[in-house]
């Protein structure tokens, strides 16, 4: 359904080096580099992925209840993922682990990036 999403980030160098280190473990992989915007996709994929230099010129923020998930294929690569994160200057949200409650098995991990938007890495297995 959806055919891409951006997030604002402050320092471009920054962003890229915490996504080509979290979306690595996911299969995910950098297509499109320049000065004001960023793009990843996983192969046979539709959608895309973007960072982006706000079009204001004011500072990127994070929304309030904003927050963006991406399909891993294991356990494993939500570890990856939330590992990297970590490493690469993102904040925790939320340890890798089953959440409660969920059929069939909902396993996340929850994150901040450096410019504060929230990221989640999950698989239902």
């Amino acid at each position: 359904m959806i055919a891409y999403s951006t997030v604002g980030v402050n320092d471009m160098k920054r962003a890229i080096a915490f996504y080509d280190a979290v979306f690595a473990p996911l299969g995910c992989a950098r297509e499109t580099t320049s000065p004001t915007w960023t793009g990843y996709s996983r192969a046979g994929d539709r959608g895309r992925f973007f960072l982006t230099r706000p079009f204001d010129r004011a500072a990127a923020t994070p929304g309030n209840g904003v927050m963006l998930a991406f399909l891993a294929a294991d356990r494993a690569e939500v570890d990856a993922f939330y590992a990297e994160a970590l490493r690469t200057g993102g904040a925790d949200e939320g340890p890798p682990g089953v959440r409660e409650g969920m059929d069939p098995v909902f396993y996340a991990a929850y994150v901040r990036d450096p410019d504060g938007n929230k990221l989640c890495a999950f698989v239902r297995k």
